[in-house]
C-alpha cells in the first residue's frame, strides 16, 4: 500500500500551516488536532482499502497464436461494488503492446471489458502472469497494487496466417500466390486422372483407342502427377541460423517456408516429414492427410536455433535410419565454405536412397554491402570482403551441385517461393 497524491499533497500543506504556529501566533493546539484528524482518516481509508475485495478480471485469448501478428486480447473485471481501477496485464514483457494501461471505473454487480492488442514476436510456450490491479480508497488517499487471475499459457506458432489463404484455392493455384513459377503442361504425369475430348496438342500417346471407337471421336488419358511421395524437411537449428534481418530471424523465416511446401505438398497427396537438427532436435514421420499439418505445427512451434556448430553427417544418418523409402529431402541451413567436407558427406548419404536439394539462406546484408557505392578505404573494405565471401560461398555451392544435388541460394524472402517450385519441379519430372 502505498500513499496517493492526493495524501502527500494534504501531509506538505500540514506542514506548511506548521509555520502559521511559529510566525503568526496561530494556537499549536489548532495545528496538532489538525494533524490528528488527517492520521485518523488516513488509517480509516486505509483499512477500508484493505478490506476492499479484489475484482474478480478474466483474460479471453486464444491457446494459439501465430508470430508476428497483432491480435486482440480481451479483459473482463467484475465487480461487487462502485470503485476506480488501473489494470495492466501481466503478459510476455518482450511483445510490443497497444491499449495498457487502462483506467476502469467500476459499476456495483456488472462485468466491464475491454481490449488491448498485443504482437507475440518469438515463438514457443509464452506465460502471462497474472492481471495486475490498482485499487484506490474511498477518499482516494492511498492505493494498492494487486494480482488478479490466473497464469495462462499460450503457445506461439510459426505464422500459419497463409495457410489458411491457401486453403480457399487449388493447389496450383496456392503454388502461384507463392510466387513460384510453374511450366505448364498437359498429360506428363505418371497416375491416371481423367478421360476427355482429345486437344490440339495431345501427343498419339496420350489417345484412347478403345474409348474413341466407341465415342466415335478422339479420346485422349489425362495423367496427373504421382501422389503418395515422401517429402521430407531437413532444417537447421545450429548457429548458422541466428542471423536476423528484420523482426523474423531466418529460422523463422525457415519455419515459415517450411510450413508452406509442406501444406502444398499435402495438398498434392504426398506424405511430409519434419527433422530438425543441430541444436533442438526433433523428428516427425511422414505422414499424409491434411491433419498432418497440425502434426508439424505442435511438432515445430517451440524450435529455436542454438549456438552449436551442425553436424550434418549425423543429421544424415539419423534420417537414413529413420526413413528408409525414397524421398525428396530439402535440407535447409546456411552454407559456409567450412562446412563443405561435412555437408558433402552428409549429401553422399543421403544420395544412396534419396533426393536431395539443399536450400542455402543469403544474408541481405550481403547484396547490399555489394551494391553500396564505395566512397572510402572503409567501404572499399567492407565490399570487398562481402565479395570475397560470396566468391567462397559460390564455390561451396558448386561443390555440392558437381554431385548432382539441387542447390538453391535464395534469400529468406524468396524461400517460400523456391521450395514449391522446386518441389513441384522434382514431381513433374518423375525424379521420385
Amino acid at each position: 500500500m502505498r500513499p496517493a497524491p492526493l495524501l502527500i499533497a494534504l501531509l506538505i500543506l500540514w506542514g506548511l500551516s506548521g509555520l502559521a504556529v511559529l510566525f503568526f501566533g496561530v494556537p499549536a493546539v489548532a495545528w496538532q488536532i489538525t494533524g490528528a484528524v488527517l492520521l485518523l482518516l488516513c488509517a480509516a481509508d486505509a483499512m477500508l482499502l484493505r478490506r476492499r475485495a479484489t475484482p474478480q478480471v478474466f483474460r479471453e485469448i486464444p491457446e494459439a497464436l501465430p508470430l508476428g501478428i497483432e491480435r486482440d486480447v480481451v479483459l473482463r473485471v467484475e465487480s461487487l461494488r462502485r470503485q476506480r481501477v488501473d489494470l495492466f496485464d501481466l503478459h510476455p514483457g518482450a511483445w510490443p503492446s497497444q491499449g495498457l494501461p487502462q483506467r476502469l471505473k467500476l459499476a456495483p454487480a456488472t462485468a466491464t471489458s475491454f481490449s488491448y492488442r498485443l504482437r507475440p514476436n518469438m515463438r514457443g510456450d509464452a506465460w502471462f502472469q497474472g492481471i495486475q490491479l490498482r485499487l484506490h480508497s474511498p477518499l482516494r488517499l492511498w492505493r494498492q497494487s494487486r494480482v488478479a487471475g490466473a497464469p495462462q499459457r499460450v503457445r506461439v506458432y510459426p505464422n500459419f496466417a497463409p495457410l489458411t489463404k491457401f486453403a480457399l484455392f487449388s493447389a496450383e493455384q496456392a503454388s502461384r500466390l507463392v510466387g513460384a513459377h510453374l511450366k505448364r503442361r498437359r498429360g506428363e504425369g505418371t497416375d491416371f486422372h481423367q478421360m476427355r475430348e482429345y486437344r490440339v496438342g495431345d501427343s498419339m500417346r496420350q489417345i484412347d483407342w478403345k474409348a474413341t471407337a466407341r465415342s466415335r471421336k478422339l479420346i485422349s488419358r489425362e495423367y496427373q502427377d504421382e501422389k503418395n511421395q515422401q517429402l521430407v524437411m531437413m532444417i537447421d537449428t545450429g548457429r548458422r541460423m541466428l542471423a536476423r534481418e528484420d523482426e523474423l530471424g531466418h529460422f523463422d523465416h525457415v519455419l515459415n517456408a517450411s510450413l508452406v511446401v509442406s501444406y502444398l505438398a499435402l495438398r498434392q497427396g504426398d506424405a511430409v516429414g519434419l527433422l530438425a537438427s543441430g541444436g533442438d532436435r526433433r523428428w516427425v514421420a511422414p505422414q499424409r492427410g491434411m491433419a498432418a499439418i497440425d502434426t508439424l505445427l505442435r511438432a515445430s512451434y517451440d524450435l529455436q536455433p542454438q549456438a552449436v556448430a551442425t553436424d550434418y553427417l549425423a543429421a544424415a544418418t539419423e534420417l537414413s535410419l529413420r526413413q528408409r523409402r525414397r524421398s525428396l529431402v530439402m535440407l535447409v541451413t546456411n552454407v559456409r565454405d567450412e562446412d563443405i567436407e561435412d555437408l558433402l558427406a552428409a549429401v553422399r548419404l543421403l544420395q544412396k536412397r534419396h533426393l536431395v536439394c539443399v536450400a542455402s539462406l543469403r544474408e541481405r546484408s550481403l547484396d547490399e554491402a555489394l551494391d553500396r557505392d564505395v566512397n572510402d578505404l572503409h567501404g572499399a573494405i567492407h565490399a570487398g570482403a562481402a565479395a570475397r565471401y560470396l566468391e567462397q560461398r559460390a564455390a561451396a555451392h558448386d561443390a555440392l551441385r558437381s554431385h548432382r544435388v539441387m542447390v538453391l541460394d535464395v534469400s529468406s524472402e524468396e524461400l517460400p517461393a523456391a521450395l514449391v517450385e522446386r518441389y513441384l519441379a522434382a514431381k513433374r519430372a518423375g525424379l521420385l
